[in-house]
């Protein structure tokens, strides 16, 4: 073999060298990291504060009627709102519901000396109701009819109205997932306790006059509470 052979083929495979350790050196992209550095990985938020595992539970998702209502954030409301049982601070019988209007509270009175507690939205001042009544009546996934005198008030909500049939049950009906009807002396007072989707209403005083429970509470007191339960709903 020539020289000239020798020198091309020990040229080609030093190219071949050197290609080959530029093609690798174009296929990374990093560097050799300072002595000491840490590598941090993907950001995770952290938890809200006051979250359980119970309260996730108890304000979770939930399926019910066809229908899938929305956890609630419920760390965005103040704890003593959420539902839980308490020494009863009432004195009424057993069975008996309490509405403490002005700290927004429902009771519902057990047994033993205990009652079960939920936070409440009111009505706001002249359109709140008080006194005396019996839970006649209870609908799940309720039908909405606004009164008369809302409608004067609202006229889109005519389309709502008794004559129009009322608002059929869904998520976006105003009742929520369950309504709870007062009479007094045989009588519909047309105020209700019922659910609401809007969670960051309860404790404060936004609605037309009915009480209003986040819907997981609402549905847990609807399962609770006696047939034609009394209920006083104090100012």
């Amino acid at each position: 073999m020539s020289s000239t052979s020798n020198l091309t083929r020990r040229s080609l495979l030093s190219l071949t060298g050197l290609g080959a350790a530029s093609l690798l050196a174009s296929c990374t992209t990093s560097r050799p990291l300072p002595p000491g550095t840490r590598l941090e990985g993907p950001v995770v938020p952290a938890a809200p504060k006051g979250r359980t595992p119970e309260l996730d539970a108890m304000y979770g998702e939930v399926y019910d009627g066809g229908y899938v209502i929305p956890a609630v954030p419920y760390w965005r409301i103040p704890e003593r709102f959420y539902r839980q049982q308490v020494i009863d601070p009432t004195g009424e019988a057993p069975g008996t519901v309490v509405v403490d209007t002005p700290n927004r509270f429902l009771y519902l009175v057990e047994r033993g000396g205990t009652a079960m507690r939920y936070g409440v939205g009111i009505g706001r001042d002249g359109f709140a109701w008080g006194g005396q009544g019996v839970i006649q009546w209870r609908q799940k996934w309720p039908k909405w009819t606004p009164p008369d005198e809302m409608i004067a008030r609202q006229p889109e909500l005519e389309i709502y109205s008794v004559r129009n049939g009322g608002k059929p049950g869904g998520l976006d009906n105003p009742l929520g997932a369950r309504a709870l009807y007062i009479f007094q002396n045989g009588q519909d007072t047309l105020y209700r306790l019922h659910g609401s989707p809007e969670w960051n209403s309860i404790g404060k005083a936004v609605s037309s006059g009915c009480v209003r429970l986040m819907n997981q509470d609402i549905i847990d007191l609807y399962e609770r509470v006696p047939t034609k339960a009394k209920i006083l709903v104090r100012q």
